[in-house]
């Protein structure tokens, strides 16, 4: 799947408040997807920032006010509703969310919203008082049974020296909730069980055996499955990453722990993505206390921890179950025996040391080889679009079994 923003055309409304200079930042990562970006601002907006830095950014004309001299936006911006792929107004203040919810028109952005028939999508940002006012969760409640896309606002401390609800979303989760809203939705129904990163095996309370994965691989994955539709369950080993926005985390840092969380939710899953790095052995003792230093060598025993990706592919029903192989030599070799001898749907192959490519990279370059003995090499991309060419296949695999089912 390509990147879904490119070539869309996204309109950003601006309302007046502290926030507004965040809009530049969401303005920037929509133009650096492709998308092309129009901008309305209340005339309220400008007094927080210049309609000339969007216009600089954007490269279009910005739109302002409904009656301004030699301004051709007061005119075409009526236009740019009917072909707009997706609206969000970023920041949105109780003001503009009162008129959208009346159906209230009386500046250049509310007017540009009665006409808007594409997606809509509101991003509160106000003092908390403001926004636990029952009358502006009243009209939040109304744009929602509208069909807005009302996205909940962070929390913290505010500009305005309170600390509570109301500051606006962070432009990257605004903008993964715009990609989230224009991705096709063709895993709806799917539960999808998705492990991720690294496991610690401990070898006394400050001291672990583990690897470098970043868990990347595995959260791009989960982030495309709740894109397109899935409901989605990430078990995730230690990691620096955010969560994903509506997925359900579950997080450990044993090999065990990941067995149990895993094995419990299998059942449950449709499609199981086993992408996590998990540790093949662990110290066979673990030391209550810090292990000192001392003259001459340590001898650590290891045992053996669970395979969970082989004890998966004996319990499984009717799940699809994929795997990944990180090798650093006979990719092909080593992913088929993987493949085969786990019982595998699929299996996802790379090697370790390309460039671009493997543990902490944002890029990756793989093969994904099926049962059937045939294999896809995939050049070099980000892991998000691994993640969607891997959903691809996937989706092919459970249209296939409900074809041959009947169902």
């Amino acid at each position: 799947m390509k990147n879904v923003i490119d070539g869309k055309k996204i309109v950003l409304g601006v309302c007046g408040g502290i926030a507004a200079y965040k809009a530049v930042e969401l303005l920037r990562g929509l133009k650096k997807m492709g998308a092309q970006v129009r901008v309305v601002m209340t005339e309220n907006a400008s007094w927080f920032i210049s309609p000339l830095t969007f216009q600089a950014l954007s490269g279009l004309p910005v739109s302002t006010g409904l009656f301004r001299e030699n301004d051709e936006t007061c005119f075409k911006h009526i236009d740019w509703a009917q072909e707009a792929d997706l609206v969000v107004i970023a920041p949105a203040t109780a003001d503009m969310i009162g008129k959208l919810a009346n159906g209230i028109a009386d500046d250049a952005l509310s007017t540009f919203m009665l006409a808007v028939t594409s997606v809509k999508m509101v991003c509160p940002s106000m003092n908390s008082h403001m926004y636990e006012n029952r009358v502006v969760q009243r009209n939040l409640d109304t744009l929602e049974s509208d069909g807005y896309v009302v996205l909940e606002p962070g929390a913290g401390e505010l500009a305005c020296g309170t600390t509570g609800p109301g500051r606006l979303p962070d432009p990257p989760l605004i903008l993964d909730r715009i990609v989230c809203h224009l991705t096709r939705k063709d895993f709806l129904g799917k539960n999808v069980l998705v492990t991720a990163g690294p496991t610690q095996e401990p070898m006394d309370p400050v001291r672990f055996i583990s690897n470098p994965s970043s868990g990347k691989m595995g959260y791009a994955i989960a982030r495309a499955a709740e894109h397109r539709g899935a409901d989605v369950t990430l078990v995730a080993g230690p990691t620096n990453l955010a969560d994903p926005v509506n997925v359900k985390m579950i997080k450990v840092r044993t090999a065990d722990q990941m067995a149990s969380q895993v094995f419990s939710c299998m059942q449950q899953a449709d499609i199981i993505i086993k992408s996590a790095a998990v540790s093949d052995y662990r110290p066979k003792k673990k030391s209550l206390h810090k292990l000192k230093k001392k003259d001459g060598d340590l001898t650590v025993e290891f045992e053996r921890t669970q395979d969970i990706l082989k004890t998966l592919g004996e319990k499984k029903k009717h799940q699809i179950l994929v795997g990944f192989a990180a090798e650093t030599r006979e990719l092909r070799q080593n992913a088929e025996k993987k493949l085969s001898e786990k019982d595998l749907d699929l299996i996802v192959g790379n090697l370790v040391g390309d460039p671009g490519s493997g543990f902490g990279s944002e890029s990756n370059k793989v093969t994904i080889f099926c049962r059937d003995g045939s294999c896809e090499r995939l050049p070099s991309m980000q892991k998000s679009e691994v993640a969607h060419a891997l959903l691809d296949r996937i989706k092919m695999l459970t249209d296939h079994k409900i074809e041959k089912t009947g169902g």
